[in-house]
């Protein structure tokens, strides 16, 4: 029996080498698709980049223990673990010829060895109240995530901060809510109070030319956001319009539910930035003005 232990354990280190080859390799193909449906000018092409992805992401995750596998340097999506390390959520964009965008993702459990997964379809255009609703992962308010928030009430719950490109004159941001019903994801949680109601998720829309801060701050257990105005009264009943203006409120948790404060003094909080989220064609660009350097 002893004289078989290292033919064993030689085995063992021989698959998870294997496997580890093979993630490497679909990585390198998830990343030349995720160039190819930010960059290219075609909108075929890139929506045929974003089916091609969707096809290899899935085969990278059906292989035995993937979830312990980072794809870090796949930069066209966001990647975040859960601090808890109980499920990780992939999620994206493309951006369609009329300046819209559509929001793709798939929220993979850790199982420990097979793939469990549940795949999030953006339901966004008919989706007419997203802050009054609790959907499923089929009803998706699709947003790139940069932040994950777990709640530890007696029933578990995390609150997601995630980016969302709207149209061509406007943007959004999203706090969202995420918790497990029967081992199902589900999407929204009536934990955001006050502001005049109690709401499943809260939607932020303004200016596309403007930023938004959108962050958590965890000594003080706040989710912080730039206060957002019209730029003249006519303008009210136009969030397309809207920006900072230099005023900021928030959502302080409280016995497991989030209460809205407003007038924070966040004097020592930068203002005005996409807090936590990387544009991928900004990422395009970056990687190419390194690659200029390191030829030069």
């Amino acid at each position: 029996m002893l004289a078989l232990m290292p033919r064993f354990i030689f085995a063992q280190h021989s698959d998870e080498s294997g496997r580890i080859k093979q993630l490497a390799l679909y990585e390198d193909t998830l990343i030349n698709l995720g160039k190819k449906f930010v960059n290219d000018e075609n909108d075929l092409e890139r929506k045929n980049a974003n089916y091609a992805f969707i096809k290899t992401l899935v085969s990278a995750l059906k292989i035995p223990n993937s979830f312990l596998y980072p794809f870090d340097s796949v930069k066209s999506i966001s990647i975040l673990n859960s601090p808890d390390n109980r499920f990780r959520i992939f999620s994206w964009h493309i951006v369609n010829l009329d300046g819209s965008y559509r929001f793709y993702g798939t929220i993979q459990i850790n199982t420990g060895g097979n793939l469990k997964m549940y795949p999030l379809e953006d339901y966004s255009p008919l989706l007419k109240n997203p802050e009054d609703s609790i959907t499923n992962t089929r009803k998706w308010f699709g947003a790139q995530y940069y932040k994950i928030i777990p709640v530890y009430t007696p029933n578990l719950y995390y609150v997601l901060l995630g980016w969302k490109g709207n149209t061509v004159v406007s943007t959004k941001k999203v706090i969202e809510v995420l918790s497990f019903k029967n081992e199902k994801p589900e999407l929204g949680l009536p934990v955001l109070i006050g502001n005049g109601k109690t709401r499943d998720r809260v939607v932020f829309e303004y200016a596309r030319q403007a930023s938004m801060l959108l962050r958590y701050i965890p000594d003080q257990n706040l989710i912080v956001f730039d206060h957002l105005s019209p730029p003249d009264p006519k303008s009210k009943n136009k969030p397309e319009t809207y920006g900072p203006d230099l005023s900021y409120d928030g959502y302080k948790l409280k016995n497991g539910k989030w209460i809205y404060v407003e007038n924070l003094d966040m004097r020592n909080i930068p203002g005005g930035s996409d807090d936590g989220y990387i544009d991928p064609k900004k990422q395009a660009e970056l990687d190419k003005a390194a690659a200029k350097g390191n030829n030069q």
